[in-house]
């Protein structure tokens, strides 16, 4: 906790020696942030791979590098408009006088990175607070050891130690990293670890911003293309082997489709990873400990009585028991029982549980009944229907006709909702996350205001006040 609270300390000094970073400050460490990313794409790839056992280089330039450039050039480009004082109506009962809102660094951020996406996961909340004019410290995860190391390399060509500080020790550390006394707190992670940070941060009133995750549908009507919608779903599921907190955790099929769906989801998955046995696109689990959840999860179902559809070569317990690696193919389930493990917890991995409905309304409703989940996707050609999941469910965020690119929206917030979190990042919304808008209110020397002094017996005034609250 010592070297944690120098860290902290340090920044507060720094940053109560510079309250307000100028806008060419800014501008200038995001410039030489996105040319250090550049430079070290490689190098980072390289990192991911030998912590997740192996990742496709092709994969983490798509999925993180990529969303990572683009993020601060977008934050590049929109700085100056967003740092820009935002004017406010004055009522004519306080003219003359003038009403602007102040968008204020809030000082030092904390922000603590998960092991699924150990870049754009620690640099994507990075930008959002640089940009606002904050200090930051960063929380690894103790997961990716050659990831962390890179990053540290990679940020200290960036930013001083009184800009930008990095931890990446376990569990306790980061118990302790929640515990100080931070201006505002980021964490993206699981619910149950979220509830603990929260309860960390009330002890200094720390605002929070959690990214949690939940369980994800996606909703298949008749009405949808199936051979694209396949195509879609298993992308979305098996990139980075599911390990992502807005993956399709399970899908709702018209019963009508369900089987010519299911054909269409093992077609897909063999074109996008052909000879699955040695195919260097595919992700593995990240550790030992997410592959002996994964294996925990598929137990229960074949207890509970679920039919387990591979969509390679083998069964699953080929690929997590037998083998020497941790890759796992889609794994497609039904007939699971609404109690069943795989429909009550997260999945966080390549495996679809796959449910029927008779009516549209029976998903909707069960959607509703439900925590509320980080993403909802619906594939349907039914605008209609469009309509009415927007208005009558609750989600993070939603994609039509697709799955995860909501998130890869430069101008689209980010966040939760109940369950799968509070509080949004992304663009704009990022900026005014770790923002304080300051409310400024600049007063003539002549006002009307002194109307309202006391002694209150102007016979005159109160005749003007009764016309003001009538109107």
């Amino acid at each position: 906790m010592t070297d944690l609270q120098h860290a902290f300390d340090q920044l507060k000094q720094a940053q109560q020696a510079q309250p307000y970073p100028n806008y060419q400050q800014r501008l200038h460490q995001l410039q030489q942030l996105e040319q250090a990313v550049r430079k070290h794409q490689q190098q980072l790839c390289q990192a991911v791979s030998q912590d997740f056992g192996h990742r496709s280089g092709d994969e983490s330039i798509r999925i993180e590098i990529l969303p990572t450039v683009q993020g601060l050039a977008y934050h590049r480009k929109q700085l100056k408009s967003w740092m820009k004082p935002e004017r406010r109506h004055v009522s004519a009962l306080f003219q003359p006088a003038t009403n602007w809102i102040e968008f204020q660094p809030k000082g030092v951020v904390g922000i603590i990175v998960p092991w699924n996406y150990p870049i754009f996961l620690a640099l994507g909340p990075l930008m959002a607070a640089i940009a606002a004019g904050n200090r930051v410290m960063l929380k690894l995860s103790e997961d990716t050891p050659a990831t962390n190391e890179t990053l540290c390399h990679l940020l200290a060509e960036v930013f001083s130690v009184d800009e930008v500080a990095v931890f990446a020790g376990d569990a306790q550390q980061a118990a302790e990293f929640s515990a100080l006394p931070f201006d505002h707190l980021l964490f993206t992670g699981s619910t149950a670890v979220g509830r603990k940070v929260m309860q960390a941060a009330a002890n200094n009133l720390t605002p929070v911003t959690l990214e949690l995750g939940g369980k994800s549908p996606a909703i298949v009507t008749n009405t949808a293309s199936l051979k694209v919608t396949a195509e879609r779903l298993v992308f979305s599921k098996c990139v980075n082997a599911g390990q992502t907190c807005v993956a399709p955790d399970y899908v709702w099929a018209d019963q009508h489709i369900t089987q010519a769906l299911t054909t269409e989801l093992t077609q897909a998955f063999t074109r996008l990873y052909p000879d699955f046995a040695n195919n260097q696109d595919y992700s593995h689990i990240c550790t030992e400990r997410q592959r002996l959840r994964l294996v925990k999860l598929l137990q229960d179902a074949e207890q509970q009585g679920a039919t387990i559809i591979s969509c390679s070569e083998h069964a699953w317990s080929h690929y997590l028991l037998e083998s020497s690696d941790a890759k796992l193919p889609l794994q497609l389930v039904f007939n699971l029982p609404d109690h069943a493990t795989l429909l009550q917890e997260e999945i966080f991995g390549p495996i679809l549980p796959m449910r029927s409905y008779q009516q549209i309304n029976q998903a909707i409703q069960a959607i509703q009944q439900g925590e509320r989940p980080l993403a909802l996707y619906l594939f349907s050609q039914d605008k209609t229907l469009h309509k009415q999941l927007l208005q009558h469910t609750h989600s993070g965020g939603v994609t039509l006709n697709d799955c995860l690119m909501q998130v890869a929206q430069d101008d689209l917030p980010f966040g939760g909702t109940g369950s799968s979190g509070m509080g949004s990042y992304h663009g704009k919304e990022g900026f005014l996350t770790f923002s304080h808008a300051k409310a400024v209110h600049r007063k003539g020397w002549w006002h009307p205001g002194k109307l309202i002094y006391p002694p209150y017996n102007k016979h005159w005034f109160n005749k003007l006040l009764n016309w003001l609250l009538r109107a």
